[in-house]
């Protein structure tokens, strides 16, 4: 009953191998092909791939780029049918409208001209009647934005997914480095070996995040595919999205090619990613510091006096400083409880990327 606990409570990490989307493989099968020899020789990619943790081959990545990216430049295609369709699109409505420069004019004609209406012609027949024209340089600008700016951007942003999941994972890593390097150092201080070391990392994923994916993956190469413990971990450091991580394996890599102490090594490692963490900690409580004292004078100390400058206005106000009573009410009802807001939302966004 007490390994059945022991079990539950232990997050070891599930192989599953390649599966793909639906997405992916429609993708796939109309551009697998195409990119299979290319992407495959493309070393830099498939590295990126493993950095990033996305498994899939290099072909079916570049094929959900294009599809993606196709499927963009459709619904561009769109849109842009949408505006400059013909008696029927947004520029179409737009320019059947009265130019409201006219209306005044038009109003005035057919007062004076009753007998002269005419309901067949537009504007009932006034000569001043005239539509709103869509000015040239914007239709430019939309042609631009949805037939060239956005397929373009949008084929950039499917293209560097893997380099934004590999910086994502560069920080995670970053963060849980100095306490699963504490941890190595506990277990080569107990005369574990490297074995039982990556195994125990391996088997505490919801403590050392991907630390621990990074340290099954060496157990797993050492247990199954039968490597020894150097070139395991030489195969680590390409896996590694983190320059750290990458540092910690082939300072170990090094201390086992060169018969060192692991356990020196261990220790050394831990006092140093420790003071690392220790120094980004205390950046991240000064730059909030900062910004309390900013919120005080900002969101606390100013409102006060804006507010009685601001009565004091709407009372003895003339013909130098008009303020009108919704401007008062705008102020202190919009713009006070936005500082507050805005304040809270950054503190925030920092606070999550100093989440573990």
């Amino acid at each position: 009953m007490a390994k059945k606990q022991r079990k539950s409570r232990e997050k070891v990490y599930d192989f599953e191998g390649m599966t793909l989307t639906p997405w992916q493989k429609f993708s796939t099968a109309f551009f697998g092909r195409i990119y299979r020899e290319r992407a495959r020789g493309d070393a830099d990619l498939t590295k990126l791939l493993v950095q990033a943790d996305i498994r899939i081959m290099p072909e079916v990545y570049k094929s959900t780029q294009l599809m993606s990216t196709i499927a963009v430049i459709f619904g561009c295609g769109a849109l842009l049918s949408f505006v400059f369709l013909p008696n029927a699109g947004l520029i179409a409505i737009y320019e059947s409208i009265q130019d409201a420069t006219t209306v005044m004019p038009c109003q005035d004609w057919e007062f004076w001209h009753k007998n002269d209406l005419n309901p067949s012609l537009p504007g009932n027949g006034c000569p001043h009647y005239a539509t709103q024209t869509f000015p040239f340089l914007w239709k430019i600008l939309v042609v631009g934005l949805l037939g060239l700016l956005i397929p373009i951007m949008s084929n950039r942003y499917f293209g560097g997914e893997a380099e934004r999941k590999r910086a994502d994972r560069a920080e995670r890593l970053e963060k849980f480095l100095p306490y699963a390097s504490s941890y190595t150092a506990a277990m080569s201080a107990a005369n574990a070996t490297p074995v039982k070391i990556f195994r125990s990392l391996a088997k505490n994923g919801d403590i050392y995040g991907d630390i621990a994916y990074d340290s099954s993956m060496i157990y797993r190469d050492m247990t199954l595919f039968g490597y020894d413990i150097i070139t395991a971990v030489k195969l680590a450091v390409d896996r590694a999205a983190s320059t750290w991580v990458t540092e910690f394996f082939q300072g170990m890599v090094g201390t086992l090619s060169s018969g060192g102490n692991l356990k020196l090594y261990f220790l050394n490692r831990a006092e140093h990613y420790m003071r690392e963490n220790r120094i980004r900690l205390t950046q991240f409580l000064e730059t909030l510091a900062m910004f309390a004292e900013t919120y005080i004078v900002v969101a606390v100390a100013m409102p006060l006096f804006l507010i009685v400058m601001l009565v004091i206005m709407f009372w003895v106000s003339g013909a130098g400083s008009q303020i009108s009573e919704n401007m008062v009410y705008g102020i202190v009802m919009g713009l006070l409880p936005m500082i507050h807001v805005a304040y809270s939302l950054f503190v925030w966004l920092m606070s999550q990327e100093q989440e573990m």
